[in-house]
């Protein structure tokens, strides 16, 4: 955290909330046609009247008719924003904003913050009361303590959708999820378990009531602030601190922890000492959730405690407590099943789940994303990485059956299989996957060389790599111009990043002599090779990675290219028969990944064959089952077209003969591979289902398709990933922006 440049960070965090020319992180999008006059009508007047008609009749009907049903307020009055305090409701408004869109991106629930100027209870209230029929749920966030307590109770019994203090119920419920499976590790009971809780704002208060829920006894558990024991007979307490006074003796939080099973801690950094931990009992639970820095380094407390089970609240430390495993999953439940509450008894049901998963095997990808780490139920896999795929389908069905069974829900689940399933395909596997990625990368950080080190992007780039713990970045490039844009850009930290100059670098001797040896037969003299390493920096950045100076290899940003690629192939060789170029095309609704975008203008049958066994392959470690379809403009001989599709049969038998282990057919048209419907039209075909990885009959095809996509579908992609080199070169698009660089570094990680 030290090395992190706070002004560079600033101003990306600036740059990103107005780039593309629209400010914020949220708009609204159509899910209608609205193409033609009759479409308008249909939509407005007159043809809206009549579905107001039907909700009129029976107001039920408004999940029928309107968006309702997927639609969550995050309301707040910015009175206590984290790492802010009270900033108000508008400067609070990109948080709301952050947070609708993480409702979007891990439930698909559509979400819309609202900011109340007033610190009033009473005003509060009566302004989210009357603006309720809009939603399906409310989401409160960011209202200091003790008001939200009493904004919360009012508005769930005013209202008859859920009302949900995520500060609160978030983060209490997945820490419940750790506390059940770490007493099951530990051999214990949890109505036996003896809980010391050091912080007493909503979170510890929320927890507090939350650990009773799931079977610890009140009386086991001793509440602290930063005056020590909240006990009976202390003066200068509010109300709710009161309620939870425990009769005891006992003062001070060290006083408090002696024969004591777990530490929960919710409050500042370093208040835990190593002497603390002594006195706790054997195998102790310690949950230390301050962020971004805990109340001790998890360092520390293994070395006082080697016997301890140890979580946080970070991302680069086993065991992460996050309440983005809770809230858009309790909300989708909620939402599915029309709840008029999110009761205890969802609340149960969500940890239960969450902790259930974490007994599971670990999905391939997200070992694979750990680069191949065991990671099974254990001390150090007490419950699931925040970006575990599975958690919709888990952890909503729990919630939707708990409000069934507990009466609170207007509409029922016929087929829990089907609903699974539903929940499954509302999410691209990619999104975790890459966000996997970089958690591996920082358990295992590793250096990058920019060969373009001096672009501004790559100093950006670079900047990100070490802030973010992802390893050493090595730009290349004049020391004295580096630094100079550094300076230009704003940046002051320079630390943690390494610039070296083709030109004069003390390497340059035993690059120019691997050079040689491996050009020497080639037509290139000796002179050719020094001239090549001391001038050309992809030729400079290629014998860095080759001689195992760096792990990965960026360049692109101001060549063309087919000239980086030759320019690095000098140094580093193909590692396969062929070399090619797969881009991941994210749409709003399916992911795919497409080949060869970038490198060779037509395959052979061979070529084409391990092209679709290399390009499953990423999608299966991406988190997709492969679907492969090739490509081209007849379906099965639909139009009688030959050229080309000789080789796509010879394809397929190929790989008739490979025993791979994905799905694959051809020749498809492309409505054929991805609409389910004409598909259906072919039922011999061994897909059985639209197609995520398309094998395109030429570079033409499969480069104008996926930026196509791109451009007017509004896709994210990702690549393309240039596949098949002997070590990890990444060509990005001169026009790249610092994220799209980032992507492609993790996508080839090996």
């Amino acid at each position: 955290m030290n090395n992190i440049d706070l002004s560079t960070k600033k101003q990306e965090a600036l740059d990103f909330h107005k780039k593309n020319n629209k400010p914020g992180k949220v708009s609204l999008l159509p899910t209608k046609p609205l193409l033609t006059q009759g479409d308008l009508s249909l939509a407005y007047s007159p043809g809206v009247a009549e579905p107001c008609r039907e909700i009129e009749k029976d107001p039920g009907k408004v999940y029928d008719y309107t968006a309702k049903g997927n639609y969550v307020a995050v309301i707040s009055n910015g009175t206590a924003v984290l790492g802010l305090g009270n900033i108000g409701p508008l400067a609070s408004k990109p948080v709301m904003e952050g947070k609708a869109v993480l409702f979007k991106r891990f439930a698909d629930i559509d979400a819309v913050d609202i900011e109340v100027d007033t610190g009033d209870v009473e005003d509060f209230v009566n302004a989210v009361r009357y603006l309720g029929p809009s939603w399906g749920g409310i989401n409160l966030e960011d209202i200091k303590s003790p008001e939200c307590f009493l904004i919360e109770k009012r508005l769930s019994k005013l209202m008859d959708i859920p009302v949900f203090h995520d500060d609160q119920h978030g983060t209490a419920i997945v820490t419940a999820a750790g506390i059940i499976n770490a007493a099951d590790i530990t051999k214990r009971e949890l109505k036996d378990i003896k809980v010391v809780i050091n912080g007493a704002g909503a979170a510890g208060i929320a927890c507090t009531e939350m650990l009773k829920l799931i079977g610890v006894k009140g009386d086991n558990i001793i509440l602290c602030d930063q005056h020590g024991v909240i006990y009976k007979g202390r003066s200068e307490m509010n109300e709710w601190k009161e309620k939870y006074a425990a009769d005891t003796s006992r003062r001070s939080l060290q006083d408090a922890l002696s024969g004591t099973d777990v530490f929960l801690g919710l409050s500042v950094a370093n208040v835990l000492t190593e002497e603390m931990l002594a006195g706790m009992n054997k195998n102790p639970i310690i949950f230390a959730l301050a962020n971004p820095d805990p109340e001790i380094k998890p360092e520390l407390a293994r070395k006082a405690r080697p016997d301890a089970i140890i979580a946080t609240g970070r991302s680069d430390y086993p065991n992460q407590i996050n309440n983005v495993m809770g809230f858009p999953y309790i909300f989708r439940g909620a939402l599915d099943v029309q709840a008029k509450a999110i009761n205890n008894e969802m609340k149960i049901a969500a940890a239960h789940a969450i902790a259930k998963l974490a007994k599971e095997p670990v999905l391939y990808e997200v070992s694979v994303a750990y680069g191949g780490k065991k990671m099974s139920y254990g001390p150090d896999y007490i419950i699931p990485t925040p970006f575990d795929s599975r958690l919709i389908s888990v952890v909503s069905p729990a919630v939707a059956k708990a409000a069934i069974d507990s009466g609170v829900a207007r509409k029922g689940i016929e087929d829990w299989d089907e609903y699974k399933k539903q929940l499954r395909s509302r999410l691209s596997p990619t999104f975790n996957t890459l966000n996997l990625l970089y958690e591996h990368v920082k358990l295992s950080p590793k250096k990058v060389i920019f060969s373009e080190g001096e672009e501004e992007r790559a100093i950006r780039a670079a900047i990100e790599w070490r802030d973010n713990g992802y390893g050493e970045p090595i730009l290349v490039g004049r020391s004295d111009k580096v630094i100079e844009n550094m300076k230009r850009l704003g940046i002051k930290n320079t630390s943690g990043i390494k610039i070296t100059n083709a030109a004069v670098s003390e390497c340059n001797d035993v690059y120019i002599e691997y050079m040689y040896k491996k050009l020497q037969r080639f037509g290139y003299l000796h002179r050719s090779c020094i001239r090549a390493v001391k001038t050309d920096r992809n030729v400079f950045a290629a014998c860095m990675l080759a001689c195992g100076e760096g792990d990965i290899l960026i360049t692109g940003l101001t060549r063309d290219y087919t000239s980086s690629l030759n320019d690095v192939q000098k140094i580093i060789g193909f590692g396969s028969n062929v070399v090619f170029g797969l881009s991941i095309v994210i749409t709003k609704d399916r992911t795919l990944f497409i080949a060869d975008t970038a490198i060779n203008e037509t395959l052979t049958e061979k070529e084409l064959a391990e092209v679709a066994i290399k390009s499953a392959a990423k999608a299966k470690q991406m988190g997709h089952k492969p679907k492969v379809a090739f490509i081209s403009f007849s379906a099965f001989g639909s139009h009688g077209i030959k050229n080309g599709v000789e080789k796509i049969h010879k394809a397929i038998e190929i790989l008739d003969n490979s025993n791979v282990d994905f799905e694959y057919d051809g020749e498809l048209s492309i409505d054929a591979a991805l609409n389910q419907d004409t598909l259906s039209l072919y039922p011999f075909c061994r897909l059985s289902g639209p197609a995520n990885v398309l094998i395109m009959p030429s570079l033409h095809s499969a480069s104008i398709s996926s930026k196509l996509l791109q451009e007017v579908g509004e896709g994210s992609i990702v690549g393309p990933i240039l596949i098949g080199m002997e070590k990890p070169v990444q060509i990005v698009q001169m026009t790249s922006s610092v994220s799209e660089i980032l992507n492609l570094a993790v996508a080839d990680i090996r």
